[in-house]
């Protein structure tokens, strides 16, 4: 089952690791092995008015919003990941457009200071 770019709502865990709440997030990854574990990145409705670098903010206002299945704006927080199986997924809620396929490449690429060398 294909699950890159997609928004889906699952129980994320809260910093403490005991508790957890159902919100939004963006599949990185399609499923990997046959555990059919992806990572995923959470997504708030609370937009940061100085969002950080590597944070991609969905507006409402936006033509390909309705794509996402999000009822506000919305940050995806790229510094917030964890490997989920998707067994755990609730619900799939959208997807993002090919213009935030490409912003978020290219701030993972950022996040984890990748570099391309050419020999």
């Amino acid at each position: 089952m294909k699950m890159k770019h997609k928004i889906v709502l699952l129980p994320f865990p809260f910093d403490d690791l005991q508790s957890h709440k159902v919100r939004p997030a963006l599949c990185l990854t399609e499923p990997i092995s046959a555990h059919d574990h992806v990572v995923v990145a959470f997504i708030s409705s609370q937009v940061p008015l100085h969002p950080l670098p590597t944070d991609i903010v969905l507006h409402a206002a936006t033509d390909t919003f309705t794509l996402t299945g999000l009822k506000v704006s919305s940050v995806i927080r790229l510094h917030r990941m964890v490997s989920i199986t998707t067994k755990i997924i609730r619900y799939e809620l959208g997807h993002i457009s090919d213009e935030t396929r490409d912003l978020v490449a290219s701030k993972l690429i950022q996040l984890f200071d990748i570099q391309h060398h050419l020999q």
